[in-house]
């Protein structure tokens, strides 16, 4: 018994605990390219937008406490930043986390920011589509976003009148708080709704409504005017 006590202490700490195995790196490479909406602003490998930092050189910048902290809630972490919690599983959340951190430094978790006071934050419609949407969609929703030329499915043009009349408010409604994938859609568009209050997620349907200048199609409406 010593002797195997003896033995165990003597195996290195990275064998005792190993790292994410080459099966579960590839794992997380997959989901990240294919499921998840992760590389629609951040970039992995020359894959994905830029409009937010690289998860390629992530754990070159950050630690793996901060990076983890991130993933799980990103307005905890940096309040206002324009990155929206996703709403995943927990197991791949750990998997995500632990292929993000690979090499990086264990640091501390980090102390929540804090917003400013209501008062000071601009939240009309206008500038909720200029914060959350503009960067792939465009300002005047174009679909022509300085981030859409990295994606692979172009943007959803919410200025056409032919798009936008397809599709109900609340399918609008829905691909913004639930992300492309539910609908069936890109899995690049992210979810908002577990960031925007149904209210705000509310006012940026109606402000697509004025961007293309039409209504849903007849059966979603109650025949009243706009």
């Amino acid at each position: 018994m010593r002797s195997l006590v003896l033995l165990i202490i003597a195996i290195p700490l990275a064998a005792q605990a190993p790292g994410i195995t080459p099966f579960k790196e590839a794992k997380a490479r997959v989901l990240l390219r294919t499921q998840l909406p992760c590389l629609g602003c951040h970039e992995l490998d020359g894959d994905g937008g830029r409009v937010a930092p690289s998860l390629t050189t992530v754990a070159e910048r950050r630690n793996a406490a901060y990076i983890a902290a991130i993933i799980d809630d990103p307005q905890r972490v940096v309040p206002g930043a324009a990155m929206p919690k996703t709403p995943i599983s927990g197991s791949t959340r750990e998997l995500i986390t632990q292929y993000l951190t690979r090499g990086a430094p264990l640091g501390t978790t980090p102390h929540p920011g804090q917003l400013p006071p209501s008062s000071a934050r601009d939240v009309t419609a206008s500038s909720l589509y200029n914060r959350w949407c503009a960067a792939c969609h465009g300002q005047s929703g174009g679909g022509d976003g300085p981030n859409a030329k990295y994606l692979p499915v172009r943007p959803a043009i919410h200025n056409s009148t032919t798009q936008m009349s397809a599709r109900s408010d609340d399918a609008l409604f829905d691909a913004i708080a639930g992300g492309g994938a539910i609908m069936g859609k890109s899995p690049r568009m992210p979810a908002f709704g577990a960031t925007l209050a149904p209210a705000e997620i509310r006012s940026l349907v109606a402000y697509i409504r004025t961007l293309c200048a039409c209504r849903g199609p007849a059966w979603s409406t109650d025949g009243s005017k706009p």
